[in-house]
């Protein structure tokens, strides 16, 4: 059965009953070489086990059930289940959870998975709710080998972009705390059934194994980084000020000199290693 072929797509959601979910995001992959090389390069070498996050129905976890030992797609349509027992029938070590991923308890859900080996993730999220979910499985402290994300492109050009840059955020440098961003291929807006607005673009995180940034106090990096950003166009001392509340805005300005940057720069030219060597020289003035 190709899952690929708009046909073929067509009939199995006829015989379910079933239409295409707005509010799911709902678009499917039309491109067999498309949905392979994603497959090919989701996961480290050491990765036994990929956790799929929305497998429509079920293009990619086919494809993945052939080169990983186990996979675990979690789809929240309750209505797209019994079609995956259709179109995954054949494959035994495809286990398929119907939930929201960002109400589900992932830590419970592969903790067998991480004894066995490497776990790695590859979804095609609904652009809706991209970053939240992106945030999530990086916060979650889970030691995944990598993730890799089919997203709008306007976002995977966020997510990858260096320090200055226009698109550069506070998204970016959060992410680049636990590991380093490439994007894979591009995927035009013809190769979904229904086709969306814009194109996506493939992207895969690879995340540290052992931490690159060791700051003084965690909580206070990130507590540095998003009062950075939430006024991106103030200048650094004025942006922090709104939300380091324990320092005055000349203690901050002080903190920002005695790293070397000027008194004027803005956050959105500051690399994640800049921002752990400021949250530290804030760390020190606290304390």
């Amino acid at each position: 059965m190709n899952l690929c072929d708009v046909k073929t797509i067509k009939d199995v959601m006829s015989i379910f009953g079933l239409t295409f979910r707005k509010e799911f995001g709902q678009n499917f992959l039309t491109d067999k070489s498309v949905v392979e090389a994603i497959a090919d390069s989701c996961a480290a070498a050491n990765t036994k086990t990929v956790l799929e996050i929305g497998a429509g129905c079920g293009s990619l976890t086919h494809e993945l059930a052939l080169r990983y030992e186990k996979v675990i797609a979690i789809e929240i349509d309750r209505g797209l289940i019994p079609l995956l027992g259709y179109t995954l029938g054949e494959h035994k070590n495809v286990e398929v959870i119907c939930g929201d991923v960002m109400k589900t308890d992932i830590r419970a859900l592969l903790g067998d998975a991480f004894e066995r080996g490497g776990v790695s993730v590859c979804a095609n999220l609904p652009y809706y709710i991209t970053t939240p979910i992106l945030l999530e499985l990086l916060g979650s402290g889970l030691p995944f080998d990598c993730i890799t994300v089919m997203i709008q492109s306007e976002v995977a050009d966020r997510l990858c972009a260096a320090a200055g840059h226009r698109d550069y955020g506070s998204v970016t440098a959060y992410l680049n705390y636990f590991g380093t961003c490439q994007k894979l291929l591009k995927v035009p807006a013809g190769k979904f059934l229904p086709p969306p607005k814009v194109d996506s673009t493939v992207v895969r995180i690879d995340l540290y194994k052992d931490k690159l940034y060791k700051p003084l106090d965690e909580a206070l990096f990130f507590r540095t980084l998003r009062a950075a950003f939430e006024q991106r166009r103030k200048t650094l001392p004025n942006a922090l000020s709104a939300g380091i509340s324990e320092l005055s805005k000349d203690e901050l300005t002080d903190a920002i000199l005695a790293c070397g940057f000027a008194a004027n720069i803005r956050g959105e030219v500051l690399s994640t290693a800049d921002f752990v060597k400021l949250s530290d020289e804030i760390y020190k003035r606290i304390k």
